[in-house]
């Protein structure tokens, strides 16, 4: 054999090797990320080709699918579309799962979750079609409703739990949008509502309850800066606190005045419930300075603030700034400055004090059923972390009674019952009306639900909005529904 025929049989032997490894690479170390792909149309047709599991409310489905007779073989239909649409999400053909339960829990709705072997396993063996595992949700569809029907068409969240379990009861988040032309089998229906959710200013496709652009907190904060003061020790919820009509901000020529004229008490004192009673925001910002920007971010740290957290859906973390100087120390001992949460983490902050200082995990689902509807796991409560000791709770929360019974929150009373809350009315910028809040929990000597209001840009009040006349009669009737139970 010639130099040249040795050379071309070489050249040819190499491209062989190098085919073969790249089909091997192809076929066997990359095929999970192929399969994975959305664009993928051969899984995806695979995965229309068994049924998916259901999402439930109260044993009743809020997302299904049906038997169809097109080449996709089943169809995704949500039953009460825009009063869960940020809890379920959608699942698209075109766009995949997204958002809310279809996206978190993927893998158990489509029954390709390893938790779900031995139930295909025994599928199997039985001659049952292979499916997806249901879902059963912890949401209570009464209160749910009440959430919804209270929001009506102000753009905002409201959240509602269980103190003692961290069973999400409610999850509301306005503008909502319907899921369902996302799971049309017709492409031009799926990417023309797509389109639309995308370009709309209103973002109604963002969850509000636990993500999106967080919102300034303003006086709900004061929980937090409240609970730092009575684990501090120095202070118990009669201490005489500085409370004059303007606190002098040192190294500043701002001053912080109150939300009201005048001082909040007499020769400018007043008791740290009545300021909790009143949002004095002069007494809080002193005692921000006077707590410290250390042992605030440790206080809040501990309700949950900067945990990642998922219910299944991914929440995005509450937070409060580092390396604060003197005046940023005051401002966030009334929520302001730099200080973002959600409005989930403003309820595991009521929830704290309900449930003697103890938060728990927040959670959406209750347990997960095989395809026969047998019981393949449940979610057991779970401890989140210690916020304070039951002794701070238990003045904490007589000090949230005095804010319902003659403060800023009469607004939230629930007749027959005994409600805990804080008011919140936030400023985020000037010229821009501000967020209302309200946040609390009932019965206040027994708590089975706490709940946060947030409403945005003061609702239909806009500049002359306050948290209590806004957000406290959402709160109200949810608080009233839950009750009801």
């Amino acid at each position: 054999m010639n130099q040249p025929i040795r050379r071309l049989s070489m050249v040819v032997a190499v491209m062989f090797v190098l085919l073969l490894a790249s089909s091997t690479w192809i076929q066997v170390l990359d095929a999970g990320d192929i399969n994975d792909r959305p664009g993928n149309r051969r899984t995806q047709l695979e995965s229309y080709a068994r049924e998916r599991g259901q999402i439930l409310v109260d044993g009743k489905p809020i997302a299904i699918s049906k038997e169809t007779d097109d080449d996709l073989q089943w169809q995704r239909t949500y039953p009460e579309p825009t009063l869960y649409s940020h809890i379920t999400g959608f699942y698209s053909f075109t766009y995949g799962a997204g958002g809310g339960i279809e996206q978190a829990s993927d893998g158990l709705l489509s029954g390709q979750d390893d938790q779900l072997f031995y139930d295909r396993i025994t599928g199997a063996i039985a001659g049952r079609e292979p499916t997806g595992a249901s879902l059963e949700l912890t949401i209570d569809p009464a209160v749910q409703k009440a959430a919804d029907d209270a929001l009506g068409d102000q753009a905002g969240a409201v959240v509602a739990m269980d103190p003692r379990t961290g069973e999400i009861l409610a999850m509301v988040s306005h503008p909502s949008y319907d899921p369902s032309p996302l799971a049309s089998h017709d492409p031009n229906v799926e990417q023309d509502a797509w389109e639309r959710l995308q370009e709309d200013p209103s973002n109604p496709m963002v969850n509000r309850a636990i993500g999106g652009n967080l919102y300034p907190p303003g006086s709900v904060f004061k929980i937090i800066t409240a609970a730092a003061a009575l684990e501090d020790g120095e202070w118990t919820e009669d201490s005489q606190i500085p409370g004059p009509a303007t606190l002098d901000l040192p190294q500043t020529s701002a001053d912080l005045p109150n939300s009201h004229p005048g001082a909040c008490g007499p020769g400018g004192e007043v008791s740290l419930a009545v300021a909790l009673q009143d949002s004095c925001n002069t007494a809080f910002g002193w005692l921000g300075m006077e707590i410290g920007g250390k042992d605030l971010r440790d206080q809040a740290q501990s309700f949950g603030f900067g945990q990642d957290l998922d219910v299944p859906m991914s929440v995005t973390p509450s937070t409060i700034p580092s390396d604060l100087n003197e005046p940023q120390e005051a401002q966030v001992g009334i929520g302001q400055y730099d200080v973002r949460v959600t409005p989930l983490q403003v309820a595991m902050a009521s929830s704290a004090v309900a449930n003697d200082g103890v938060v728990m995990k927040p959670h959406l689902i209750e347990s997960v059923l095989g395809s026969d509807l047998s019981t393949l796991d449940e979610t057991k409560p779970e401890e989140l972390s210690t916020a304070m000791s039951s002794d701070s709770a238990d003045q904490l929360n007589d000090m949230m009674q005095l804010v319902v019974e003659k403060g800023t929150g009469t607004a939230a009373a629930v007749p027959g019952t005994s409600v805990a809350g804080k008011t919140g009315t936030a400023e985020q910028g000037e010229g821009q009306p501000p967020h209302a809040w309200f946040t609390g929990f009932a019965p206040a000597d027994n708590p089975k639900v706490a709940v946060a209001v947030v409403v945005e840009d003061g609702g239909r009040a806009g500049n002359e909005a306050y948290g209590g006349a806004v957000a406290g009669p959402i709160s109200a009737a949810v608080m009233k529904a839950a009750l009801e139970e």
